[in-house]
């Protein structure tokens, strides 16, 4: 029954479902497993790079995580290629609204706006959906820090913890266990290290195969955001991961 339906993303199935949109929304769960969480006094992304070869120049290439702005940035899971459009557009919206209003674009107003963009391609004929979702982390005056979940059809949700990609459920059960209200960024770090630790396909994540970010205010008060050296990721990483003899219910 769903071949009959499955070729155009404005065709409705009898039981109401888009089929393309449903097939993109799987691509997202091939992708490397990407992370986001919320700290009383930052907001973390991190993510982990299929593409890892040491002939690659790391200062040009990135994979997972993208500046929007001073105050805000993205992680991607799935098409990297589609990432890329919707990132344009992206920082586009938030010069602009910049330029124009003498400050930095609402984080929720961003995310509205590229997901106004996602949902169109979802009802026209000849197009189809990105093949991409987005965590986007940022810092506003009226809301602080704020993490959002995008997907290919155009819906947004704002979260505490979220994840996307491979093993997203696994991460998701650790995180419901481990996160608490008014953490700060060294234990949301660690935090995030922990679940990349259990879910990355791999048994020493390290620099090579991860970039985390982070926006965070300073001490005097300006909101920065910053990429993690590589000393600071294998040192997180080094730190979560499990000790010889010790098991899951001893950490």
């Amino acid at each position: 029954m769903a071949r009959r339906y499955d070729s155009q993303t404005t065709t409705f199935s009898p039981e109401g479902r888009l089929y393309q949109v449903e097939y993109a929304m799987e691509a997202i769960n091939l992708a490397g497993s990407t992370i986001g969480i919320l700290a009383d006094d930052a907001v973390i992304l991190a993510g982990e790079k299929k593409t890892t070869s040491k002939l690659l120049d790391q200062g040009k290439q990135h994979e997972k995580l993208f500046k929007i702005d001073d105050n805000m940035f993205c992680a991607v899971a799935g098409i990297t290629s589609d990432a890329n459009v919707l990132i344009n557009k992206l920082r586009v919206s938030a010069a602009r609204h910049a330029y124009t209003y003498g400050e930095s674009m609402p984080v929720e107003q961003l995310t509205t706006s590229i997901c106004d963009v996602k949902q169109g391609y979802t009802q026209f004929g000849g197009l189809r959906p990105f093949g991409v979702s987005f965590l986007i982390a940022g810092y506003d005056e009226s809301h602080g820090f704020q993490l959002y979940h995008t997907d290919p059809s155009g819906n947004f949700s704002g979260w505490k913890a979220y994840a996307i990609g491979i093993n997203n459920n696994t991460a998701q059960q650790i995180m419901r266990q481990d996160w608490k209200e008014g953490m700060k960024l060294q234990e949301a770090l660690e935090l995030t290290a922990k679940v990349l630790t259990k879910t990355m396909d791999t048994a020493s994540p390290n620099a090579e195969k991860l970039e985390f970010g982070i926006v965070e205010k300073t001490e005097s008060g300006k909101v920065r955001f910053r990429m993690l050296s590589d000393a600071e990721v294998n040192k997180l990483m080094a730190d979560a991961a499990p000790k010889e003899g010790e098991t899951d219910a001893d950490k």
